[in-house]
């Protein structure tokens, strides 16, 4: 991992002062709740629906068992309202929608941008929390407002078996680099970035504002593939290639000449219209043309000033070492060994086997795994992870990963470095914490944001739904026979639960002050298994929160009928859906609607 410099923490500390004589010239009355919204924003302070949120930034999703526990301290001291607060809240959601589940705390949040949600600190408290984020090197800048926002990377980056170049040294710079950039701090809308070193796309890039696909050209130069104009929201796009291969020591140039031309001519008099894919779709050829014209004026009249030096390179790319282990000197031989025992002990326990087949990826070391631990299971929103849960990751991360893990975009968390012969054991504590189910790429493993529950822009809640789906399909012997599925729910068109990408993606929608539900087949995020990036398509007309169980366990139906053998396994839903279009699968929601009312009347 990274390590701080003691410029970076005293950074860290001088912020977060910054932010207490802020919050107390704001309860003193010196500065209203007007001027002190933009202050909290900047420190990823938000007020939600019922209560304050705070964002708590994790760069390229990487973050060490020390920052788990401080993060579980917060969801254990600080995650907690009002009770008169709270029941308020559990009111107006039963309200809304009759009885609701209960509205949870004490809890983090993974989200899809690998960063940590907390949805009831009290403000008070706030400046209290940033200390304590300051004094394990986290903090919550930039994960709000109109900035270049968290950097996000494959969960595997550094140990992936199909990695090209490792992207996280480059993820570093481009934190250093963007990090209150003054120049970028109010674009006409928020800017993201996403970057990936494999030959798989597991950092979804194709979604983002510009993905970095790093490449090699025949020369063997290290250099990065670059796309322009991804996005989801109301108009979802998938990004486009402005250059085939750019010199990887030229990317914050690069990056320059691209905002800087978004900058200039984004739209700032329509918030639908602000995102950079809106003018990369307007301007098309020009907009690549000037952002070129752009990046040749900083190499000429700047001088290339963000050209980054190869000692600055060497230096921050050391920091990302794979740690020191306790292995033997005759590794693969040790490893073969482990591999064979660690078959035995999966033979004899079906459990085991189950976790091993889903939750763990190989390694480019044979003697280590990455391994998955899930925080989607019933009566657990999808992504919450409970204080006593992040304590208990924190010390498997510390005891089994060299006390590093990862935030993954869909919501989980990885541990990198776990030596083959110490799985079973770590199978053994994760289940004891709730941390092993062995649904990782399956159904259950959503995407889902929190929705009207506790977002003030939702339009319908997205977790009652995601626990009715993971309520439904709880028999492993069924989730394995569907196999690889995609399914991603938002409450509302910003598609923070991003199911434009989803094989089966839900989309919460206002409709006369009651919550509906679109339904779209066959997106994809661009990983192997899910084929080219593109949005799904909408099925239909909008479902009632009571008719979108049915709905999916028809579409579902539909797929058991349709698909064929494949490669010595059936195939997978979204190959199914491609082979023979959307007509069946439309066919049989709409048909499951006409049962959910003829059922619920």
């Amino acid at each position: 991992m990274y390590q701080y410099t003691q410029f970076d923490k005293q950074f860290l500390r001088a912020r977060a002062a910054q932010h207490r004589d802020q919050l107390e010239r704001f309860q003193a009355g010196q500065l209203s709740a007007d001027e002190f919204k933009p202050l909290r924003l900047q420190n990823g302070w938000y007020v939600q629906r019922y209560a304050p949120m705070l964002r708590v930034a994790v760069p390229y999703g990487e973050i060490s068992a020390n920052q788990l526990q401080v993060l579980a301290q917060i969801a254990r001291e600080y995650d907690t309202p009002d009770p008169t607060l709270l029941a308020q809240a559990q009111a107006m959601q039963d309200k809304i929608a009759g009885p609701a589940p209960k509205l949870t705390t004490h809890v983090g949040h993974f989200t899809t941008r690998q960063n940590v949600q907390f949805n009831w600190i009290p403000l008070s408290k706030s400046a209290d929390v940033m200390d304590l984020l300051a004094s394990v090197n986290l903090h919550g800048i930039q994960t709000s407002g109109n900035c270049i926002r968290n950097t996000t990377t494959d969960e595997l980056a550094g140990v992936a078996v199909d990695e090209v170049v490792d992207p996280r040294p480059y993820a570093e710079l481009i934190r250093q680099w963007s990090t209150l950039h003054p120049e970028f701090a109010f674009l006409p809308r928020k800017f993201k970035i996403a970057i990936t070193g494999a030959l798989e796309d597991r950092a979804a890039i194709g979604w983002h504002d510009v993905g970095l696909q790093m490449v090699k050209n025949a020369a063997g130069e290290v250099g990065f593939k670059v796309q322009v104009g991804g996005g989801m929201g109301r108009t979802p796009m998938v990004g486009s290639v402005i250059r085939a291969f750019l010199p990887w020591n030229q990317i914050m140039n690069y990056l320059e000449a691209v905002i800087r031309v978004y900058n200039r001519w984004g739209r700032r008099d329509n918030i639908y219209k602000a995102r950079i894919k809106i003018l990369v779709k307007a301007k098309g050829q020009r907009y690549f043309e000037e952002v070129e014209a752009e990046y040749q004026d900083i190499l000429v009249k700047d001088g290339g000033l963000h050209t980054i030096p190869q000692a600055e390179f060497d230096r921050v790319a050391a920091c990302f070492a794979a740690p020191a282990l306790d292995l033997p000197s005759d590794s693969a031989d040790w490893a073969a060994k482990a591999g064979a025992n660690v078959s035995i002990e999966a033979a004899q326990t079906p459990a085991f086997a189950r976790w091993m087949a889903q939750n763990i990826q190989p390694h480019q070391n044979p003697a280590l795994r990455a391994v998955t631990l899930s925080f989607k299971r019933p009566g657990q929103a999808p992504g919450d992870a409970t204080a006593d849960q992040l304590d208990g990751a924190a010390a498997l991360v510390s005891k089994y990963s060299a006390g590093e893990a990862r935030v993954t975009h869909s919501q989980n968390l990885v541990l990198p470095w776990v030596r083959l012969d110490q799985l079973h054991a770590l199978w053994r504590e994760a289940k004891a914490l709730g941390l092993a189910q062995p649904n990782i790429g399956l159904l259950t493993d959503m995407i889902a944001c929190p929705g009207g529950d506790y977002c003030a822009l939702a339009n319908a809640r997205s977790l009652p739904l995601a626990a009715a789906i993971t309520e439904r399909y709880q028999d492993l012997d069924e989730l394995n026979d569907l196999g690889h599925i995609d399914f991603h729910i938002s409450g509302c068109i910003n598609s923070c639960g991003h199911h434009h990408s989803g094989h089966i993606g839900i989309l919460g929608v206002d409709k006369d002050g009651k919550e509906w539900y679109q339904v779209t087949l066959g997106g994809s995020d661009g990983k192997a298994l899910s084929g080219p990036t593109g949005p799904g398509k909408v099925v239909g007309p909008a479902f009632s929160s009571v008719e979108v169980p049915d709905v999916i366990e028809a579409v579902l139906d539909t797929y058991k009928t349709l698909r064929l053998p494949a490669q010595g396994r059936h195939e997978y839903f979204i190959e199914t859906l491609r082979r023979v279009g959307q007509d069946p699968f439309k066919t049989a929601a709409n048909a499951a609607r006409h049962h959910g009312y003829e059922t619920t009347a």
